[in-house]
């Protein structure tokens, strides 16, 4: 039995730890002495390891002691991570500004000033107050679930503070001190283990270590940016707002964030932050604006993957010169040639840099950059780095003007320009070795194939052990093989045996996407299925064949053309079919009579999955949208529906049942 004494005191301590966190690494107004902090800590962990009944899961000396992972599960974003646009200079700061008044109609606007760190991207999850999830952003959609990891940042709190929400989301930049990483390599330095380039990369590696133990030694920080609450949940008026709540619950915010007037208060946030950065604690690469009232932020909206109300203003980038020994041209996973400058190492904006992106052909001409050639070097947004321009005065003679390669230097295939770009590609999207591993993850995707169990990992497992080389060859893979690869075994490698077979039976729509040809999304995949209606019509039409279908420029009319006229795309086309590949035929629809209309789906239906309900919409020229707002005019309401069908009531849109929705797809 526990003492009431010593329980008493372990909450005491609890709670005085945490609060010293709270004063330490939110309000940055410590109290006590970092010796002083150490002996709450030991007294803590004395207590706990003489009484292991007392030990909870938000006690602040369980932040390390998790087994070492064998991976990081995927997250799926319940609202995606959107990246932000760019603003390199003032005119571009201008025009942002001019549209956000435009379309807000207004003549001033209230910005929410931040600075930018360079950092890693994360998503908290707290319910009822307590941490149950960290994920990193990922591709913005999936991240990587990075709870174990998370948890070791003492500046990020297990429990919120104060009233908080029964759920909200947290998002913010986990990060390292320049002092941090400074000390960081010097410990690298003294065990013999690899230097890292930069405080961003040192940070990103050590938030990714499959061993928390590693984690909990770096000298990570996180500082919050934004919340996201559940649907219906009241939000505060303005992103400062926002930001003020994050801070009174426990997690630290920027404290040089502050709200700013119209444009010129932005420029004038801007240039304080330059002269500032070299005195701050941490690396920045920027300044972020974000239009402060959220009801003007819900009103601009979103366009691609960006809000519409939020711009990232990033600082010029710092250069040095150095020299080229030689021009390489790299093959990217979507087919894109890039000449690449292999540098004499230089050290740039804080990175030792040995290779600099020449863009594209005209670019090159354009610099007239050659091998041996003394060249001005930046690191654009201070993370790409680029040649600017050549110091002719110190070009040796005897160099020569580089030229393009006219096919593909990995794969030998012919090579492809399209009228008014500048980026040449190889077609052979399906057979380029360059490309198979993208190549291979999106046709196994869900959308696509839906090959159950095929993730990144194996995928890459399956190329980098030479057991397949293009998708023909995941029909051709048996148990055995399968099974011998690491982490797979007879029952994985069974299961993915079965999903590669019932993949075989699709429709031509899906089929048309999964072959990644460029620009041809869903939606342009199942137009080309209904106007054609069979494989063989599409590969044989010709540009104005092509342009005929709706929505389908000459620039895609131009990629669909090119992708099946090389040879190498048809061979490997040709062994999915005699691999068992098929589909039913085509219906061709004289009409669509969805078309313009917009439908939402929540809860269950009983008759098919909601991708297949998805798809049968869309096939009547539907839209099919993630929320609800006034502008939608149906919401199908299935079995256990969420806060859309709520949300549809108050906003009087018409709700349908199953049985109504069955009903109109047979009309």
């Amino acid at each position: 039995m526990v003492s009431a004494k010593i329980k008493k005191r372990h909450a005491d301590l609890c709670e005085q730890v945490e609060l010293h966190n709270y004063r330490y690494y939110v309000l940055d107004d410590p109290l006590i002495s970092d010796a002083e902090y150490d002996r709450l800590m030991k007294e803590l962990m004395e207590i706990e390891h003489d009484h292991p009944e007392l030990v909870i899961p938000e006690s602040p000396t369980q932040r390390v002691g998790a087994k070492p992972l064998e991976e990081f599960p995927e997250v799926v974003h319940a609202v995606p991570m959107l990246s932000l646009s760019n603003a390199f200079d003032e005119d571009e700061m201008r025009a942002f500004d001019k549209r956000t008044r435009e379309k807000l109609s207004v003549e001033e606007v209230e910005y929410a000033a931040e600075t930018k760190l360079d950092g890693l991207a994360i998503s908290l999850i707290y319910e009822h107050g307590r941490l149950v999830r960290g994920a990193t952003r990922g591709d913005g959609y999936t991240g990587e679930d990075v709870t174990t990891n998370i948890r070791t940042i003492n500046a990020i709190p297990l429990k919120l503070r104060g009233d908080f929400p029964d759920q909200a989301e947290i998002r913010g930049e986990v990060y390292m001190s320049k002092d941090g990483f400074k000390q960081l390599n010097e410990y690298q330095k003294k065990h013999d283990s690899k230097l890292f380039a930069n405080p961003r990369n040192a940070a990103a590696g050590s938030l990714r270590q499959l061993d928390p133990s590693i984690t909990a030694r770096r000298p990570l920080l996180f500082y919050a940016y934004t919340l996201i609450l559940p649907d219906g949940a009241d939000y505060p008026g303005t992103q400062t707002e926002i930001l003020g709540k994050i801070k009174h619950w426990g997690l630290p915010v920027s404290s040089e964030t502050r709200a700013v007037k119209n444009l010129e208060g932005c420029f004038d946030y801007y240039a304080e932050m330059v002269e500032k950065r070299p005195r701050l604690g941490y690396e920045i690469d920027g300044v972020v604006f974000k239009v402060n009232k959220l009801a003007q932020q819900e009103s601009l909206g979103y366009v691609s993957r960006a809000p519409r109300w939020a711009i990232a203003y990033k600082f010029p980038a710092e250069e040095a010169i150095t020299r080229v020994k030689s021009i390489e041209v790299q093959v990217g996973r979507t087919g894109a040639l890039t000449p690449v400058a292999k540098l004499d190492p230089v050290y740039v904006g804080g990175v030792t840099v040995t290779n600099a992106t020449l863009h594209n052909e005209d670019e090159i001409r354009r610099k007239d950059v050659r091998a041996g050639d003394t060249v001005l070097v930046h690191r654009a947004g201070d993370v790409i780095p680029e040649v600017i321009r050549v110091v002719k005065e110190k070009r040796p003679k005897g160099t020569r003007p580089f030229s393009m390669p006219k096919t593909c230097p990995v794969c030998g295939s012919d090579i492809e320009r399209t009228e008014g770009e500048a980026v040449v590609r190889c077609g052979a999207g399906l057979y380029c070795s360059a490309q198979q591993i993208q190549s291979i993850i999106h046709f196994a995707s869900r959308r696509a194939m839906d090959i159950d169990g095929l993730g990144d990992k194996l995928v890459e497992q399956l190329v980098n052990t030479r057991l397949i080389t293009n998708v023909a060859d995941l029909y051709r893979l048996d148990r055995e093989q399968l099974a011998a690869l690491e982490r797979m075994g007879d029952k994985s490698a069974e299961n993915l045996i079965n999903a590669l077979e019932k993949s075989k039976k699709t429709t031509l729509s899906r089929f048309l996407y999964a072959l990644g040809i460029r620009e041809v999304g869903e939606a342009t995949a199942r137009m080309l299925a209904d106007h054609f209606g069979n494989l063989e019509a599409i590969s044989e039409a010709g540009i104005e064949a092509l342009e005929a279908v709706t929505d389908i420029g000459p620039v895609v009319a131009q990629h669909i053309v090119h992708f099946f006229h090389e040879k190498h795309n048809i061979d490997v086309i040709n062994k999915l079919r005699k691999a068992g590949i098929h589909w039913p035929d085509v219906k061709r629809l004289k009409r669509l009579p969805l078309k313009g209309k917009t439908f939402v789906i929540t809860g269950t239906l009983e008759s098919m999955k909601r991708d297949e309900a998805k798809d049968k919409l869309q096939a009547l020229g539907a839209r099919v949208s993630g929320s609800v707002s006034a502008k939608t005019d149906y919401v199908i309401v299935g079995s256990e529906p969420g806060s859309k069908a709520e949300k549809a009531k108050q906003l009087g849109v018409k709700m349908i049942n199953e049985s109504e929705f069955m009903a109109l797809l047979n009309q």
